[in-house]
């Protein structure tokens, strides 16, 4: 791809429309991952524009993006994103995680344009189409048989919030139960009913007492910072334990849930996978207590971690699975996915206008098949491997990379403070101010990343899954740099 504009430090690197011609390897059976020698640094400076300053006096004092990531965007291709000043750069952000093909990927235009030259309604509410009908065949094909089998689905409004709504009203309604287990560290949206599940207080203080009832908290399997201080094998034990006692203890206090909900790997809250073993045992657990599992696979769907849903690395079969982001190919659309035992509800039990958004459905279509015919997921797996091989190798040199984890391309950096106070498992605290520090000389060098976990201190990567080896290691270098300018600024 090229934009034709004026030079910027980032080498553009040929862009394909997707990963055909390309075999999936592991990074060890692809070209190494090395570093080349880049040329000396262009930096870019971030003066605010009159876009960014109408935006900054016009928009809500609750937008959070442009503070970080001050762009004003005009164009994007594949990896790469172009601002109003013609500066262009790599996108490891992806709309967090709903580009899985990157941006305007020519299946997905195709599809888009389609529908508008078939003239097919836009607007259908919950009225079928062949679209939809597509759409749904499309999705039940990628859903472990088991599940698929048994599967009904539910449209919502197009927001993973609001299909968190939908299955909580969906458990509750089912089971005769009200109360839901969720996780320390848990995103799931920022609806009030999303809200009440979430571990991090900050958006939720302001609401106070409304966000109290119904919603009990339990450690979630962190291994690096062990809410039990065992860590490894043990700490896993301790908390399966813990989980089973509370819903068996007829004196622990806490009324059976109507289900518990988990990422399989928490995003927002730092990209910490949950070990396999404990999602096993967390899946025998409810079975055996009559409770729904839910697994919000918002950002993790989709090939995102080197399967097609991440629930699937474990071998599991929830009862609900939540939907939205790469599912809609770039465009907004959320279902709920769960099993025919829980299709109690009533007729009208939870709708949304804009559920029957007949191009998302055509482009998510479009995208899934797309997954399937490329391997994409085994791709991901593989450019997963190769960006952790060039972290760990940078965590030799830089004592500041604590923690280097995820799966596929959902992958985080626990940035770490090593002159600090080490924890109960011997690890320094989080680097709370080398974060901002960091995503900042990214952007200087062309390269848009996220921050999340406690205090902000992991810095997130969540690239298009089409990108190339290449890519990969023109990344790592980029990193490298921003990261030897961070900590010489600290």
């Amino acid at each position: 791809m090229r934009f034709g504009m004026r030079t910027c430090p980032v080498r553009l690197l040929v862009i394909h429309p997707g990963v055909e011609n390309m075999p999936v390897t592991s990074p060890i059976q692809a070209p190494p991952a090395r570093v080349s020698p880049a040329p000396v640094e262009t930096l870019y400076q971030f003066n605010e524009s009159p876009l960014l300053a109408r935006q900054s006096r016009q928009e809500s004092n609750a937008r959070s993006y442009p503070r970080r990531i001050p762009l004003a965007l005009k164009r994007a291709k594949g990896l790469y994103v172009e601002d109003v000043e013609g500066r262009t750069f790599i996108d490891c952000l992806a709309g967090a995680g709903t580009l899985a093909l990157g941006h305007n990927h020519p299946v997905v235009i195709e599809a888009i344009q389609q529908v508008l030259a078939d003239e097919l309604p836009l607007h259908t509410l919950d009225l079928t189409t062949p679209v939809k009908d597509r759409f749904v065949q499309d999705l039940f094909g990628l859903l472990p048989a088991a599940l698929a089998a048994e599967a009904k689905i539910q449209f919502c409004g197009p927001t993973g919030t609001d299909a968190v709504e939908a299955a909580l009203k969906l458990v509750r309604t089912a089971t005769g139960r009200s109360t839901v287990l969720s996780f320390q560290g848990g995103y799931h949206g920022m609806s009030q009913g999303a809200l009440s599940l979430m571990g991090s207080l900050g958006p939720k203080k302001p609401l106070g007492a409304l966000l109290s009832n119904g919603v009990q908290f339990m450690p979630y399997p962190y291994d690096y910072r062990c809410p039990f201080g065992l860590g490894g094998a043990e700490g896993i034990k301790a908390n399966l334990h813990y989980l089973e006692n509370l819903l068996n203890d007829p004196e622990a206090g806490v009324q059976l849930p109507a289900a518990v909900i988990v990422e399989v790997v928490q995003g927002e809250g730092g990209v910490i996978p949950a070990d396999l073993d404990w999602l096993r045992g967390l899946r025998r657990i409810t079975e055996q207590a009559g409770v729904a599992l839910i697994v919000d696979e918002i950002q993790s769907g989709f090939g995102r971690t080197g399967k097609m849903f991440a629930f699937e690395h474990a071998g599991i079969i929830p009862d609900v699975v939540v939907l939205s982001k790469a599912i809609g190919g770039s465009l907004p659309l959320a279902v709920v996915v769960y099993r025919d035992w829980l299709d109690t509800w009533l007729p009208g039990a939870h709708a949304g206008t804009f559920r029957g958004n007949q191009m998302a459905m055509a482009a998510g279509s479009a995208v899934m098949r797309y997954l399937v015919e490329h391997n994409v997921s085994a791709h991901a797996a593989a450019m997963g491997e190769r960006l952790s091989e060039h972290l760990h190798i940078l965590q030799r040199d830089f004592a500041e990379l604590g923690d280097i984890r995820g799966r596929g391309l959902m992958l985080g950096v626990e940035l770490v403070d090593p002159t600090g106070k080490p924890d109960a498992l011997g690890h320094p605290p989080v680097h709370a101010r080398l974060a901002p520090r960091l995503q900042r000389e990214c952007l200087k060098r062309g390269l848009i990343l996220e921050l999340g976990g406690r205090q902000g201190g992991v810095v997130r990567f969540l690239p298009p899954l089409i990108i190339t080896a290449a890519e990969i290691d023109r990344v790592a270098e980029i990193f490298r740099r921003a990261l030897e300018a961070a900590v010489a600024e600290a």
